[in-house]
């Protein structure tokens, strides 16, 4: 953990607490593996960047007894200022609240404008209109007027 900032140990979890987070813990993939190295610095800095991150993450121990899977969670808890919730086998869960960042409210966002492009090709930039965007767009289809016209000069069948 940075040398900045003090541990700031939590108020202890309640039991409904502690199960809430029990049961979102379930779908989490341990974040941290401990090896026979311990909790190194390294480690414990880890743990303290993917606490910050995640408020709660899962640890495997890889190669410790029940007893020091004990202690090393304590140590953990202690370094960091988290909560235990769940020990089971070689896996551990642990806690810690991270207060949410109020970010200002972005500015509203002007309206996009509309592309536009010359009405005829022979005079580009005298007048322009609004580009169509889509197939459902009403000005892609002929006149009702326009379209009895041509049906008038087809050739019958």
């Amino acid at each position: 953990m940075n040398d900045s900032q003090p541990v700031i140990q939590q108020p202890a979890l309640t039991s409904q607490q502690r199960s809430d987070l029990r049961a979102r813990a379930h779908a989490l993939k341990p974040v941290v593996m401990i090896s026979t190295n311990g909790a190194s610095a390294a480690v414990i800095a880890e743990i303290d960047r993917a606490l910050t991150h995640h408020e709660l993450i899962k640890l495997r121990v890889l190669e410790a007894e029940r007893e020091e899977r004990d202690t090393l969670l304590a140590a953990v808890c202690e370094a960091t200022g988290a909560q235990p919730v769940q020990h089971i086998g070689r896996i551990l869960v642990i806690y810690r609240h991270t207060p949410k960042v109020v970010e200002p409210e972005p500015k509203a966002a002007r309206p996009a404008k509309k592309r536009l492009r010359p009405a005829r090709a022979d005079d580009r930039g005298a007048t322009a209109r609004p580009a169509r965007k889509s197939a459902s767009d009403p000005r892609r289809f002929v006149s009702s007027e326009r379209r009895r016209l041509q049906q008038r000069r087809r050739p019958a069948r």
